[in-house]
């Protein structure tokens, strides 16, 4: 089953992210190089994929004002929760057992930025804890489902019931999965400075890498047939691209146009997470026909035995 393999790759990722300071010297350049790309690639798949399957999707049900206004509204909820939760805390210091706090990417490093990041020390993410900031990026995740469900559901309605579906909701998938290391970094260094067990650090990392793939199920097998209507999967494809627009662009504009240096590096890697995910265009049928929306609950799970 697709699902169970995406939840077994994003669980084991989960679990590599949070250990990677153990082998490799995640350093200051090193995890910015590395945000740079998974910007560019979900950017890319907001742009290429999320996006053109809602418009694809819409045609003959909803106007494209309606795909515009859930854009919209992913984007303003990923915009508020990153502004409640401040749960985006991916710089490290060159040493790897110190992270910095005092902003999203920043920190103690000087980068040359010509605004200013002073805080109220009452909404710095440490003082969340370990807790918090894994409500906060839990919540993402749940919506990263939401992503995951609605492109692998058009997938498999594009393909019908003779077309190859072993990749559906492939490009969507890709930037959850790049995505997900750093999040657990950001979730393993909280608890464990909040003194939180090994056992049970890796218990919550493991309920992290499964709330995507659970999120889709729940919506691909678990809502009544009436519920997922063509407007709704139109209302998730756009709102999805809303989100991933703003983790994109939060993640991308702090630290590419502010820095000073290796803006050169960081925009090349950019560049490349970008044509990554406009060539996995090749790969997904949608983009060679509009799907047939019509669709029963027959039809949108079928495709799923040919898994």
């Amino acid at each position: 089953m697709l699902l169970v393999g995406y939840a077994v790759v994003l669980v084991l990722m989960v679990l590599l992210g949070a250990n990677t300071n153990k082998f490799v010297l995640l350093n200051h350049t090193r995890t910015q190089l590395i945000m740079s790309f998974v910007s560019g690639i979900m950017l890319g798949i907001a742009v290429f994929h999320l996006l053109p399957h809602a418009l694809y999707a819409a045609q003959g049900h909803v106007s494209v004002d309606f795909v515009a206004l859930w854009l919209m509204c992913g984007l303003i909820v990923m915009f508020l929760l990153q502004r409640v939760f401040h749960f985006h805390q991916h710089d490290f210091d060159e040493t790897p057992q110190h992270c910095t706090s005092t902003h999203s990417h920043g920190g103690a490093h000087d980068h040359g930025h010509e605004h200013s990041h002073n805080h109220d020390a009452s909404h710095s993410p440490a003082e969340l804890g370990g807790w918090g900031v894994f409500m906060g990026l839990a919540l993402h995740s749940l919506l990263d489902g939401v992503a995951l469900a609605a492109s692998i559901q058009v997938d498999w309605l594009a393909a019908g019931h003779t077309g190859w579906t072993g990749l559906a909701g492939i490009g969507v998938f890709l930037a959850i999965f790049l995505h997900k290391p750093l999040d657990a970094m950001t979730i393993g260094m909280f608890m464990q400075r909040q003194g939180v067990r090994s056992t049970t650090r890796v218990l919550v990392l493991v309920a992290y890498g499964l709330l995507c793939p659970l999120a889709a199920g729940l919506i691909l097998f678990g809502l009544p047939a009436d519920i997922t209507t063509p407007a709704f999967i139109v209302a998730a494809l756009a709102f999805s691209a809303g989100i991933f627009l703003c983790i994109a662009l939060s993640d991308l504009l702090p630290e590419i146009h502010f820095h000073t240096h290796d803006r050169g590096k960081m925009t090349l890697i950019l560049l490349l997470g970008i044509l990554l995910s406009f060539a996995l265009k090749s790969i997904e049928s949608i983009h060679e026909r509009s799907p047939q929306l019509g669709a029963t609950r027959d039809v949108l799970v079928e495709p799923e035995h040919h898994h």
